[in-house]
């Protein structure tokens, strides 16, 4: 990029990196711009102090795994600089003064936004690995307080390390789907489908408005009326202005505006299709649910060859029904215009529930293979998925 708008912006971002004491984090991420190539979804600078001094830590992320370098002197500078030269569509420049936020257009223009940080936001030096959390437990956090996850002494309760981890897990997942860095038109609006005692509901809104600085909404919808009371009494207590929790239906819930981020965790059955709907009608730029159990299409599966001798099994027949079922939804979702992956949640050891499906609006694409694979499926299977019903003649015409 050569134009001037672009180089002062990261000469900014530049400057505010190497300013030893002030400098807290940067974020690289994003659509890479102008045809360029790299092997990096992500990559993270924070500072810290190793035993042969100050160092910048680099965390260079695929997609898969994570590769970390730690760099002093010349040779941070020759990394922050070869960083930098990969035009990612969003970078986040933390320091103890202000954040700055720059977006590159489709077109290559360089948009630098400026806020102020948290209040309290310093310098943690410290080289473990807790500090990679989105939520660590290196300090107090009053979301973790709120919730019982962590005591008042700032240390996470030994029988709530699960949840902890679940916490955190969820906020990367988030956090992968490179979308949050575009969050201009703010505030952002998050939609809780099902959110129950809402633990991933206010993790989210904390996260983003607190430790990420994007301005957020959110908006908790459940059947359970003790449990949106109780929820409405913690975001009280937590000073989240902008948290709202309604009772009732899904299907019945009218948001004032159209949601950003579309949440459903553990809804039972058919609710999760009820939010999937909603996601997909109010073009959702997130979505991500984990279905819970799978009732509806186990009642249809009928024993066809060769498949009989797992539908002898009733415990097979249940585990194939939801495989099927969150093929079919994956499947809708991409012929609606959503990059999707269904993926791992948390280990097994944490939680048996621990399928992810996550999906990102895109561009338009050709969907003519996977509406092919869609009507082949149900062929097969001699089934129609609840989400279909819902999302009715408009999806039955792409799918046709």
């Amino acid at each position: 990029m050569n134009d001037r708008d672009s180089s002062d912006a990261l000469d900014a971002i530049r400057s505010g990196t190497l300013d030893a004491g002030r400098f807290v984090r940067l974020t690289l991420k994003g659509k890479v711009r102008g045809g360029v190539e790299t092997d990096w979804q992500c990559i993270t600078v924070r500072p810290v102090e190793l035993k042969n001094g100050y160092h910048l830590q680099f965390v260079y992320f695929d997609g898969r795994q994570s590769v970390t370098q730690n760099y002093a002197g010349d040779d941070a500078e020759r990394a922050l600089d070869e960083a930098l030269a990969i035009p990612y569509s969003a970078v986040h420049l933390r320091t103890t003064e202000a954040d700055l936020h720059m977006q590159r257009t489709k077109k290559g223009k360089a948009i630098l936004h400026r806020s102020d940080p948290p209040t309290g936001t310093t310098p943690d030096l410290a080289h473990d690995h807790g500090k990679d959390l989105p939520i660590p437990d290196t300090q107090p956090d009053p979301y973790l307080q709120a919730v019982g996850i962590m005591n008042a002494g700032g240390r996470v309760r030994r029988e709530m390390r699960a949840k902890f981890t679940q916490v955190n897990e969820f906020l990367k997942l988030l956090e992968h789907t490179g979308e949050l860095e575009s969050f201009t038109d703010t505030p952002a609006q998050i939609v809780d489908f099902g959110c129950g005692s809402a633990y991933l509901t206010l993790a989210t809104y904390h996260y983003l408005n607190d430790i990420r600085g994007i301005p957020a909404r959110l908006d908790g919808v459940d059947v359970n009326t003790g449990l949106i009371a109780k929820n409405t009494d913690r975001s009280a207590e937590l000073g989240y202005g902008d948290a709202c929790f309604t009772s009732g239906a899904i299907l019945d819930y009218v948001p004032e505006r159209s949601p950003d981020i579309v949440m459903a965790l553990h809804a039972c059955d058919t609710a999760t299709d009820d939010a999937l709907y909603k996601g997909i009608r109010h073009s959702a730029r997130i979505i991500l649910a984990a279905p819970c159990c799978h009732h509806h299409l186990h009642r249809q599966l009928q024993t066809v060859d060769p498949m009989r001798p797992i539908m002898r099994h009733g415990i097979l027949k249940k585990r194939m029904a939801d495989i099927l079922t969150d093929s079919f939804r994956a499947l809708i979702l991409r012929i609606c215009g959503y990059s999707t992956d269904v993926i791992e949640f948390v280990a097994t050891e944490h939680t048996d529930r621990n399928l992810m499906i996550r999906a990102v609006r895109r561009e338009p694409v050709d969907t003519a293979a996977f509406a092919a694979e869609y009507r082949d499926l149900k062929a097969f299977w001699g089934v129609t998925p609840y989400l279909e019903d819902l999302l009715g003649d408009d999806f039955r015409a792409l799918v046709k």
